[in-house]
This record gives structure tokens, sequence and C-alpha cells, in this order.
């Protein structure tokens, strides 16, 4: 086992470490539950709730809109929720939560016109809640009227039961929905049976759940014999702060309508398997304003300030002796260079680029190329992928190449076209390209960036690399420019996609350095997965040889390893040194 063999060893325990450093001084909250029952006086306690608008305790439920005739009870609204924050996903590992709620409620209409609106809504929103004057009626409670993308402290995730047709937002007068950051539901199902819907009156019971691994949002509303499901995917991540208020949201607009909720109990966990649904408390015994998760009631009384940084300290120095242990036995097996050579064909020699005519091994172009293997582009082909290689498709520039964005017919995809650039330095160009093309058509990995193909146009003195084309950018731009912020979840996952991919270069197909691993050339695609590009500076190196020297200082500054600035030797290390 070599020192770069330690890499998938190594990555967990400095990421423990950081984890362990950065967070042992708090314990992190990772679950709420409680269960509350508004139709007996012990089985809640009122300052668990808070309430805001025209909401009210009633003996035995909570009223969210107004129930006095005399004093208007048409466009209403108001608010209960519970009045601590409940965490959905961790900032630092990136992990979501996974809950349940079970409610009771019941939605009343009046009898005498017969007519209803609007409807309630179980929501998810910023923490504190807070009520806006203008989002009565068809709003629910919920965003500002005609918002159809609500961002910033406006942002919510409900479930709405809908009793109002609003022309242009709603499907019906009578529908459960889930909504996202906007009334217009997402997913929705019509509330249709006769007798048996949201306005027939009768006490209703909604199990609503999201299942953190498969980021499924669902409710199963029950009235009557009569049952009503609807499901959608959500990444709360995207789409909520880490830290949420959890309540029920209410309004009425020309129409009257009474709007309550008799139960309530909610059940989270946040680092773990998905909750069950929290059983209902005895109607003999007071339930209590919050239940703790089994055996949270030792640790809450743990003084972590005291004893977490102790218990960091212990297993970081524990943490530390192991590794050095791991190393010395790892590293302190490693043969000097040329010693216990391993016999294997040579690295095939490299793609020559004759200056009138095109090597016999590498074909001007192909008609039918097979799936996912690279061919041979005609210089039209690349002119109408870039429109005529437009200014407003240039990617980037570097020493050897200037990168376009193209859309290819043949296959249809987006790719990376690297033109090199000849002129004055046309042998030093071509070298590069024979270079990279030599090492990138041998290799085949998750982790590395796809050739798609190349052009050799003799007539043009143009030659060019295509890959595909990843929709993130580079690991470079999400850290130090202006892309979206890295979870940490996902900078872990960027982490262990490049050791697989060293791995890979370092020892599984053949022995490949590539000096220049940094965070510019690590792109990511649409799920984030890293892969690493530029391979002009990658040598392909026969088995046995540990070391090639060099006097060429290319690189990235800062990511070449100090071994090579004084004595210009790379080798697998100088990787890692990157990496």
């Amino acid at each position: 086992m070599t020192c770069s063999h330690l890499i998938p060893i190594l990555v967990p325990f400095f990421w423990l470490y950081y984890l362990l450093l950065s967070t042992f001084h708090l314990p992190h909250a990772t679950s709420v539950s409680f269960d509350f029952d508004f139709s007996h006086p012990g089985g809640y306690n009122a300052a668990n709730i808070s309430l805001q608008g025209d909401a009210y305790f009633h003996n035995q439920f909570i009223e969210l809109t107004k129930n006095d005739r005399s004093q208007g009870s048409d466009n209403s609204i108001g608010r209960a929720s519970y009045n601590a924050s409940v965490p959905i996903w961790d900032e630092v590992t990136g992990e979501l939560a996974s809950f349940t709620t079970n409610i009771s409620l019941q939605i009343v209409i009046d009898r005498t016109s017969g007519k209803s609106g609007d409807g309630m809504a179980f929501f998810l929103a910023h923490y504190p809640s807070r009520i806006r004057s203008n989002i009565i009626g068809g709003s629910l409670g919920l965003v500002t009227s005609g918002t159809t993308n609500a961002t910033g402290d406006d942002r919510i995730v409900a479930v709405e039961f809908d009793t109002f047709l609003n022309e242009g937002t709603d499907t019906s007068a009578n529908h459960m929905g889930i909504d996202v950051n906007s009334v217009i539901s997402k997913a929705y199902v019509n509330t249709s049976v006769p007798g048996k819907n949201l306005t027939s009156g009768f006490v209703m019971s909604c199990r609503i759940s999201y299942v953190n691994s498969t980021q499924r949002l669902a409710a199963d509303l029950q009235i009557g014999d009569a049952s009503y499901h609807v499901e959608t995917s959500a990444d709360l991540r995207q789409l909520l702060p880490s830290a949420v208020s959890i309540g029920f949201s209410a309004a009425t607009g020309v129409e009257t309508e009474l709007h309550r909720v008799l139960s309530w109990s909610f059940n989270s966990t946040l680092g773990g398997s998905a909750p069950a649904a929290p059983s209902p408390s005895p109607s003999s015994s007071p339930s209590p304003a919050l239940q703790m998760p089994q055996g949270q009631s030792f640790f809450s009384k743990v003084p972590w300030k005291v004893v977490g940084p102790v218990i960091g300290v212990v297993v970081v120095v524990a943490s530390s002796a192991c590794l050095v242990c791991l190393w010395r036995r790892c590293c302190g097996k490693i043969k000097p260079a040329g010693e216990n050579k391993k016999t294997s064909e040579k690295a095939p020699a490299s793609v020559q680029i004759a200056s009138e005519v095109a090597p016999a091994n590498v074909p001007i172009a192909s008609e039918e190329p097979p799936v996912n293997v690279p061919r041979a582009f005609s210089y039209p082909e690349l002119e109408e992928a870039t429109d005529n290689f437009a200014a407003e498709n240039k990617l980037g520039e570097g020493g050897y190449a200037v990168v376009y964005k193209g859309q290819l017919i043949n296959p249809n995809r987006l790719v990376a076209i690297k033109n090199f650039k000849l002129g004055s330095s046309t042998i030093q160009r071509r070298k590069a390209f024979e270079d990279e093309i030599n090492v990138i058509s041998q290799l085949k990995h998750k982790n590395l960036v796809e050739l798609v193909g190349w052009c050799i146009d003799v007539q043009r003195d143009m030659l060019s690399l295509v890959y595909e084309l990843l929709s993130e950018g580079s690991l470079h731009e999400h850290l130090h420019k202006t892309r979206s912020w890295l979870q940490w979840g996902r900078r872990y996952q960027i982490i262990l996609g490049l050791g697989n991919a060293l791995e890979y270069l370092h020892h599984i197909c053949r022995d490949c350095v590539l000096r220049d691993i940094s965070a510019s050339n690590i792109l990511l695609d649409s799920q984030y997965v890293a892969k690493l590009a530029d391979f002009g500076l990658s040598r392909l190196m026969d088995h046995g040889m540990e070391l090639k020297t060099t006097c060429n200082l290319a690189g990235t500054p800062g990511y070449v390893d100090p071994e090579f600035l004084k004595i210009g030797k790379r080798s697998r290390e100088s990787d890692v040194y990157g990496f």
C-alpha cells in the first residue's frame, strides 16, 4: 500500500477533525416532538402556541379566523404556530430531517348562504412566524396575493385545504394541495366526494409526512370513509432556511368560514431514520407541553459547554494517534524507486500530428459514431455548434487554448470545445494537443470529464478537443466567485469523488500523474458530482517509475508541491499534495 492509497482512508478522518473542532462546543438541535389535544384543558400548554391576527383559543379548539358575526367575519386572517424554531436540515452536513405531523381539523361554512371561502393550511415558513395584512382571501394567510415565487423571508412550503375557486390559481373549489412559495399548488387532489369533502362540516384527520431519503412530501386526508392523497418532491434545503416556524394559517374573503384545529402532534428526526407517527396521549392524563425524544432527558442536563470540549479533545488525540500508526505502517513499506518493477506493456506511443496529413490512427471524420465513443468532428460541425465561435460562447482562455460552449447536432448535447492556439508556437501547441488526447483517450471514469471527440483541420491549422459540458462550472467559481454556496454535505461528496478519481488514475487503470489538481480544474455536473478536467499537463507513467523530471514550472500557483518547485520532480505524491 502506498501513501496515495491512503486517500480514501484519510479523507473521513480529516472531515471528522473539522466537524469536531467546529461543532463540539454545543450540541446540535436534532429533533422536536409534541402532542397537543386542544379539546382537553390539560392536553396542551398555551405558552407553547403563538397566535397572530384573528386566531384565538376556544375551550375545545383553536379558531383561526373570526367567529363574531356582529363584527363581521369576512376578510379575516389568523395564524397559530409552535413558539420555537424547528430544525429541518443541518447547515454543517446538509442532512435533511424527516418529520410526521397528525392534525384534527374542521372547516365550517355559513349554512345560511351555503357559500364557502377561502380555506386553511399547515405551513413551514420563516421563523418567527409573521403575518401580513394583504394575505387574506385566496392567499390563505401564506403569501402576498399574486406571488408566484416567494423569496427571502416570505418563502413557504404548505399543505392547503382550499374551499374557494380563485381564477388563475385554483383548479377547483374543494381541493387539498401542496404549495411551494406560491398558492398555486405544485400538486393537488380534488376532495370531490359528495358529503365527504372539505366543506361537509366533519372533523377531518390529516397526516403529513416528509421522508429525507426520498425528499417526498405527502399528505393523507380522511373525511368519514373517504380518503384523499397528494404528494410531491421537495428538497427543503433549496426551499427553506435550516430552522423554520411550523403551524397553521387561514383566511376568508367576502364569504364567512370557520377554521378550527382540534389536535396536533408533531415528530421530527434529524440524523436518523424517518420518525414514526406519534401516538395520541390518553385523555385521562395531561400531555406535557413538550415531549422530548426517548433518552434526551438525561443529555439535556449535561453541561455541554464543559463536557463538549473535553470529549472533542479526547477523540481528536485518539484519532491522531491512530493516524500516525497507520501512516508509519503503510508508508514504511514503500520501496525505493526502481525496486519491484511491474512487468507490463508500456503506454502506446503518443498521437503524432503531421504538418500536412492527419495521423493514420486518428480518423478525420466519422458519420455514425457509436454511443459514448469519442469520434472525429469536422471543422464545419464545430463552427455550427458554436455559432462560428461567437464571443458570447467563449467560456475561458488559458495559455495554450481557448474554450467555447457549443451545441452539437450529432450527438445532440452541449459540449465544451477546446481550440488549441497555434501561430508562432505551433510545435508546442501541437505537443500539448498530443499529450492531452493521448492521456484522456485511454481513461474512463465517472469522476473524469468525458472526451466526446476531436477535430484536426490541416488546412486551417486547427486542433480541437470536444468535452462534455458540466452545468455547474468549476469548484473555484463556487468557492471564490458568484455561484451558489456549497453545502457541507456536497463538499464532502466532492472530496470523495476526487479521491476516487485519483485512486483510478494512480493505481487502477495505469499510473497517470495529473500534475495540476486545483479548484479551477474540478468541474461539477447538475448533481454536483466532481470531475477532474484539463489533462494538458498529465503524463502516463511506465509501471514502477515513481518520478518524472521536467524543467517546465507548469501548474496552478498554490497547488504545486514544494518538492517540484525545488528540484523539478513530479510524482503521484505531487497530485496528493494538490488534492
